[in-house]
């Protein structure tokens, strides 16, 4: 009777949690009352009382699996909210009417819901029976949801199947046209050399032969001379004898020295030299600069040319530091500030140098320049993390506040601080205010960062076979810092990697 009295509190209770007294948000049933409520109310609801449930209407104990998602309710509460938001603009229909209209939408909605409920009802069917059905179609919509999410899931993963497949094909084609390039300049050196080899071998062979000319003249004259002289003495004449033996001394004059004809052996060895050291720059670029791009047995084979090369991989791991690893921290890198040639790898701890830019989606902070940060900042306490810097020819390793500009530089601004290697000029050196301090130290294969707080100090270290202070900085910080990397060098494939420590 109060329902019928007061159509307007009755839609109101029907859509109302009864634990937070709003509208029902994600509203859950439990199956074994058929009472609802917000999927947040009757969450905390349950952790407060821990194993023992009870329902907050009825008392009626129920269980987690006992919750599903009632569809119907929330579609209904979205109805009568649209309402209520169409009802509180000016000049409508008057409340009255507004409260009828919204009655008879909510039954309409909720009609479908109780149908069922209400023909089991009648037909005298037991309660347990009018709930186990209730709960099957309420599965059966879940399933019918997840059955539309998977279908979904089906079209994106074909749609990433034919982009991958598009992106692979250009990739190939570069890659194809790179060793198209390579091979053409080795082609066009190999030709220009063996050219030159060539022209030698020409003008030697130009001289012999022309040797070979002056001496078969010589031996042809002689051997005229030696018919004459063998037929003036069968004739006896010594006017004969005479004129052949003139003819003899002047063809054959003083004993000639021969010479030996070679190849010009400095112009050889120039042109031999060149091909070995461009042979040793190749064995060199591959094994020193890719050992971890290219496969395997590429490498294996490039190898057999060549054993004077080492690796980057046979260089040995520094330790691990244990001084500061109670402070140690899980640091990874953040896809919203990195560089879109900069590519992230082995679960956000290992940074790439990439030919191509990647499709990272825009940001405001996203960097312009070969730089990445850590999604983790630090405001207070100690924090220790280490690097592996040993495949990058070009890095820096520091901390820099949120602020830090797209185009800012690590170490160039007021609140970064950084200890950078440049491979091209071999140098170390620290950096802050965009003014550098010149360490005396060798490159670094691993450095370790010890961020001090309380006692406003940032200490980076060396690790080899022992820890070795490199610098420390005297810090003080307004807001919160985040670990960040500097990668020198775009064109040159190189990594950082963030290692992992266990704690003391």
């Amino acid at each position: 009777m109060a329902a019928a009295a007061n159509p307007v509190k009755n839609l109101h209770d029907e859509v109302t949690c009864s634990l937070c007294l709003e509208y029902f948000k994600d509203p859950i049933i439990i199956t074994k009352c058929a009472h609802s409520f917000c999927r947040a109310c009757i969450t905390q609801y349950c952790k407060e009382l821990g194993t023992d449930v009870c329902c907050p209407h009825c008392r009626k104990s129920f269980h987690q699996k006992d919750l599903l998602s009632n569809r119907q309710l929330a579609n209904v509460v979205e109805i009568i909210q649209d309402l209520k938001r169409t009802a509180e603009k000016p000049g409508e229909e008057s409340e009255l009417e507004k409260h009828q209209e919204a009655l008879k939408l909510f039954h309409e909605a909720d009609q479908k819901a109780s149908e069922s409920w209400d023909r089991n009802s009648q037909a005298g069917l037991p309660p347990d029976r009018i709930a186990w059905e209730t709960k099957v179609k309420l599965e059966l919509s879940e399933v019918s949801k997840q059955i539309a999410t998977a279908q979904d899931a089906i079209f994106s993963s074909k749609q990433d199947s034919v982009e991958i497949n598009e992106y692979v094909s250009q990739i190939k084609g570069l890659i194809t046209e790179d060793f198209c390039a390579m091979k053409q300049f080795l082609e066009t050196q190999e030709r220009a050399t063996l050219m030159v080899i060539e022209q030698e071998q020409q003008v030697a062979q130009q001289k012999i032969e022309a040797m070979i000319g002056q001496l078969t003249t010589k031996v042809n004259k002689l051997t005229e001379i030696k018919t004459q002289l063998e037929k003036a003495l069968q004739d006896s004449t010594v006017e004969q004898l005479s004129d052949a033996s003139s003819k003899r001394e002047i063809c054959i004059g003083s004993p000639e020295i021969m010479t030996k004809i070679t190849l010009d052996a400095e112009k050889i060895s120039v042109v031999t030299s060149a091909v070995e050291g461009l042979k040793k720059q190749l064995e060199t670029l591959i094994l020193k600069k890719y050992p971890a791009q290219l496969p395997q047995g590429l490498l294996q084979e490039t190898s057999v040319c060549s054993t004077s090369v080492l690796s980057a991989s046979g260089i040995p791991e520094p330790i691990i530091s244990s001084q500061f690893s109670q402070w140690a921290v899980n640091v990874t890198f953040d896809l919203q500030r990195i560089h879109r040639y900069l590519e992230i790898t082995s679960e956000n701890k290992k940074v790439i140098v990439s030919r191509f830019p990647l499709p990272y989606e825009p940001t405001p902070k996203r960097f312009c320049i070969s730089q990445v940060m850590c999604s983790q900042s630090f405001s207070d306490g100690c924090h220790y993390w280490e690097v592996s810097t040993k495949d990058s020819n070009g890095w820096a390793v520091g901390v820099a506040d949120g602020n830090i500009g797209k185009y800012e530089q690590l170490g160039r601004t007021e609140l970064s601080w950084c200890v950078e290697w440049t491979g091209k000029n071999k140098q170390l050196s620290a950096w802050h205010r965009n003014q550098e301090t010149r360490l005396s130290e060798d490159r670094p294969l691993k450095v370790g960062v010890f961020l001090d707080l309380p006692n406003k100090h940032l200490s980076f270290y060396s690790l080899t076979d022992k820890e070795t202070l490199l610098h420390r900085f005297e810090i003080n910080i307004p807001r919160p810092v985040y670990p960040a990397f500097w990668q020198y060098g775009l064109d040159e494939e190189g990594s950082l990697t963030i290692n992992h420590i266990n704690r003391a």
